[in-house]
This record gives structure tokens, C-alpha cells and sequence, in this order.
């Protein structure tokens, strides 16, 4: 592994085990750390099997990385106001009039941002796929499993309390809160496409 590839990757896990320190909702931020734990291990995996640019794999770590702050903080009480406020005097919900809590659309729609180059190099790696097939392939695997992520929410808060359902999923009170964040992830990864139009003329296996 190139080295900044393992200082992506090594800043990653340590933002997860500082998560961990005194957690205060050890059972709901567990569910939501098991995808971190599968999401690393697929990296190094992955990348192992189909190498992947250093820039599209930090890109992954560093989604992983925030995703490991908004596990802690069940995504709805991540508190960037209270950031914010430390740092500023102001606090984001006042500038924008926001009325809930918005690091789970943030990390939505940086799914789309950060997976979409690497899945695009991958489809080009094992077909012979222009830039522009690559893309429009790319960003319908991201609206697939952005599909796939709520229909597994869903099932998960089928067998929680209502209470705890609630507190995993993070709707806010929000009924098109799945809309939302699918709609976030395509916005997405179709944002990245100016930079797959740069990388398209460089060697796909670079």
C-alpha cells in the first residue's frame, strides 16, 4: 500500500477508536459501527485486488472517518452548533434557519461524492468502458445502494422499540427522510463528474 494511502487509512482507524471512548449510546452506535468495520476491511481488500488512486481512497477514508463522528453522535445529535458557536460566535442553524440537524444529509451526500470516482475507476479497470459509460454506470450503483442502506434501516427498526428505531434511524420527524438522503447521494456522485472528465484522458490503471 502506497503511503498515503496508509496514512488515509490509519487516520481512518484512529478516528474510529477515539469514537469509542466513552461512548454514550453504546448499542446504537455499535449498529451503525459495524458498517465501518465491514467498510474497512472491504478497502484494504479491495484495494489490494483492484488498486485503487490514492485520491479516491482517501476520498473513502475520509467518509469513513466522518461517518465514525456521526455514529457516536447518532448522526442527530452531532453537535457542530455548539463547533460552530466555539469557533465563530454564530452557529449554523441560525445562518441557514435550519430546524434539525444536518450531518445526516452532510454524509449522504458525501457518499455520493467520495464512492463515486473509486467505483468509477473500478468499472473501467475490469471493462473496457468509456469515461462517460464508467460515470452513468457508477452513479446507478450509487442510487442502488443508497437504496439498499435504507431498505436495510428499515429492517433494522423493525425489530428495535419504537424509541430506539427512532434514535438509529435518525428521521428527526421527517417522513421523506429516505427520499431525501437517496436524493442527496445522487446529487452526489453526478457533482463529481468535472472531475472524472479530468482524470478520463489519464491511464485508467494509474
Amino acid at each position: 500500500m502506497q503511503p498515503g494511502k496508509r496514512i488515509a487509512f490509519a487516520t481512518a482507524l484512529a478516528i474510529f477508536a477515539l469514537s469509542w471512548i466513552a461512548p454514550r449510546w453504546p448499542f446504537e452506535q455499535a449498529l451503525h459501527s459495524s458498517l465501518t468495520v465491514v467498510g474497512l476491511v472491504w478497502l484494504w481488500l479491495h484495494d489490494r485486488r483492484w488498486p485503487m488512486r490514492t485520491s479516491h481512497f482517501a476520498l473513502i477514508c475520509f467518509f469513513i472517518a466522518l461517518h465514525c463522528i456521526g455514529a457516536r453522535w447518532l448522526y442527530s445529535n452531532v453537535p457542530y452548533d455548539q463547533w460552530a458557536r466555539a469557533l465563530s460566535g454564530h452557529t449554523l442553524s441560525e445562518l441557514f434557519g435550519w430546524r434539525r440537524n444536518h450531518f445526516d444529509r452532510l454524509i449522504h451526500l458525501l457518499y455520493g461524492i467520495c464512492f463515486t470516482p473509486a467505483v468509477w475507476h473500478w468499472l473501467r479497470q475490469r471493462w473496457p468502458l468509456t469515461a462517460r459509460q464508467g460515470f452513468v454506470i457508477a452513479v446507478m450503483l450509487i442510487m442502488c445502494t443508497s437504496l439498499l442502506y435504507e431498505w436495510l434501516e428499515w429492517a433494522i427498526a423493525l425489530g428495535l422499540s419504537p424509541e430506539a428505531a427512532e434514535s438509529y434511524n435518525g428521521q428527526q420527524g421527517d417522513i421523506w427522510d429516505a427520499h431525501a438522503d437517496m436524493l442527496l447521494a445522487t446529487v452526489g456522485a453526478l457533482s463529481v463528474w468535472p472531475m472524472m472528465r479530468r482524470e478520463r484522458l489519464e491511464p485508467v490503471h494509474a
